[in-house]
């Protein structure tokens, strides 16, 4: 738009009042002049010259300069600007605020002083307004609670000094020196607080003597607290039979095997041909955390015990009606390993708690309770019937140790693994063991003898936390976190390496490996919910099955069966397949 249309000549210039001196400026830079009459009357668009000689294409103006006369693209007047931007000048401090979401402002806060604010808003219920818009309130909140604390923070309100010295503690006078007990007795400076009298306990069962004491009581005014110890605490274990009657008609109880059902448990583990399962016939359900550890009863395989995260052991009935027969209360933290004696009359438990725990399997009393302030990873009894007074527990803090349950103490410690121990199997006739660890080796012991006889260790080697037997006795094989399974012989304990098993993922998972009866197939679970079976003389995969919707981590063939297996997983689940 034009802002002057011009003078019509030199002389109206002069005659003019020049307030801006312009007459003072050189010909060559003085402004256009037009022959028009002046008029001051705005025009709708600026005027445009219609052939530049210097055919300009950017606006380049000069301070006298009334009139545009090039004509500038959209796209030119939109260019951002060019050239680096004054870091210290406050030109762009409110640029780009109002924003589709609001105002938004840059800012910079340390915690501390955020949490300063916003405890002070939390608790007192104001807070300073962190905006740098000037306009913008100081106080954000309650502007009345802000001057009632003379709009101070929480770190610089200070209570009163009286009111501090009103909620200080009073500690009791020291006493008379010379009065040695009563009223007035002398405590020093062992001296209690006043308002911290001993409450009285009184543990749940015991009852008061009678009517008269109790009316004492009440008029003393005493408190009253009854002492509730946890449930499964050392000394309160506890279990429940979810049975109608503990025995059939005949006086059996559930520890006998069902031989008018399944006679055939009767037969020797592995005379049939086992087959890979293909179909959930059962599930078991009560565990409301994920179930750890599975073991079957020793010989018949009748009964199922589990472990669970849930801190309570099951016990449960796979051939007759399926349901659980008891639940054993006994440990504060997740359990990790169960075992079974030789005749499957008791039972060895270890947890999180650091405790391990002898059960009766038959009436669920606990016998007896072992400690040595580590956390027990596996436990394990004795093979031998002349010694099921013995177990072995690895530990924590890289130790076996071995116990005696008869005198309750510690007769032998196996001190040489460098990690937490994992697993410990029986090999050579009971007459050695084997343990792995986390520190990723494989040690060989003779029992009573606390010196490696047999030490493995590869600089490709994985931690193994998984260990089985095959039937035979011959191999024993074991879970390496590389995502395969390994095969050792039990008699020179070295790697048989025509037998590798993979195609599994299991790396983070300490999840067991099993064999069939016969031991035509090797199984394990993996950390997608899957149950794989390999043929053991090829080591192909044969089947994949897809059993929990977590980490299988425990299954376990029925001995007397062709092909049903009892699958364990984190979702909580126990399932049978056959």
């Amino acid at each position: 738009m034009s802002l002057v249309q011009g003078y019509s000549s030199d002389e109206d210039v002069a005659g003019h009042s020049d307030a801006f001196n312009l007459a003072a400026i050189p010909s060559t830079k003085r402004f256009r002049v037009q022959d028009t009459p002046l008029n001051t009357t705005p025009h709708a668009a600026p005027d445009v010259l219609a052939q530049d000689p210097l055919n300009l294409t950017s606006l380049i103006t000069r301070p006298t300069d009334t009139q545009m006369n090039v004509n500038i693209p959209y796209s030119d007047m939109t260019l951002p600007i060019q050239g680096p931007e004054n870091p210290f000048g406050d030109r762009n401090r409110f640029m780009n605020q109002n924003a589709l979401a609001g105002h938004v402002e840059e800012q910079a806060m340390t915690e501390h002083a955020f949490r300063t604010q916003h405890l002070t808003h939390s608790i007192l219920g104001y807070s300073q307004n962190p905006s740098v818009d000037p306009s913008a309130p100081a106080i954000l909140g309650s502007v009345e609670a802000a001057e009632a604390n003379n709009y101070a923070m929480l770190d610089s309100v200070r209570v009163p000094h009286a009111k501090r010295k009103e909620l200080k503690r009073k500690r009791k006078t020291k006493g008379d020196l010379e009065v040695v007990d009563g009223d007035n007795a002398y405590v020093g400076p062992w001296a209690s607080w006043s308002g911290e009298e001993p409450v009285e306990v009184v543990p749940e069962g015991e009852e008061e003597a009678g009517d008269e004491e109790s009316s004492e009581s009440e008029a003393e005014d005493t408190i009253v607290k009854k002492l509730r110890p946890k449930r499964g605490a050392p000394g309160q274990e506890t279990s429940v039979f979810h049975g109608k009657s503990m025995t059939d008609y005949q006086g059996r109880t559930y520890i006998s095997p069902p031989l008018g059902e399944v006679p055939h448990i009767q037969s020797e583990p592995g005379s049939q041909e086992s087959f890979i399962p293909k179909v959930c016939t059962h599930t078991w359900t009560g565990h409301t955390n994920g179930v750890s550890v599975i073991r079957l009863f020793p010989e018949t395989g009748h009964l199922l015990l589990s472990g669970s995260m849930d801190t309570k052991i099951k016990l449960w009935d796979v051939y007759t009606h399926g349901n659980c027969l008891r639940t054993f209360h006994g440990h504060g933290k997740a359990v990790k390993d169960v075992t079974f004696s030789n005749d499957g009359r008791r039972f060895l438990s270890c947890g999180y708690d650091r405790f391990m725990k002898l059960w009766d399997t038959e009436t669920g009393q606990c016998l007896q309770r072992f400690n040595n302030g580590k956390i027990p990873y596996v436990v394990r009894f004795h093979p031998d019937e002349d010694k099921q007074n013995i177990f072995l527990a690895g530990m924590s803090d890289k130790k076996i140790i071995q116990y005696d349950m008869n005198s309750g103490e510690i007769t032998q410690e196996y001190d040489q693994h460098l990690g937490p121990v994992n697993t410990i199997t029986f090999v050579d006739e009971n007459r050695r063991f084997v343990t792995t660890s986390d520190d990723k080796t494989i040690r060989a012991w003779d029992f009573d003898i606390p010196v490696v006889i047999k030490y493995i260790a590869e600089p490709h080697m994985h931690s193994m936390p998984a260990v089985t037997l095959h039937p035979s006795k011959k191999y024993f094989a074991a879970q390496s976190l590389d995502n395969q399974i390994l095969v050792y012989s039990t008699d020179n304990f070295r790697q048989n390496r025509k037998k590798r098993f993979a195609g599994h993922s299991v790396a983070g998972y300490a999840c067991q490996v099993g064999f069939s009866p016969d031991g035509k197939w090797i199984s394990s679970g993996d950390g997608e919910g899957n149950v794989v079976f390999w043929d053991w003389r090829t080591g192909r995969i044969k089947s994949r099955l897809r059993a929990h919707s977590k980490v299988v981590i425990a299954h376990e063939w029925l001995p007397h069966e062709t092909s049903k297996v009892v699958t364990a997983s984190w979702d909580g689940l126990i399932k049978l397949w056959d």
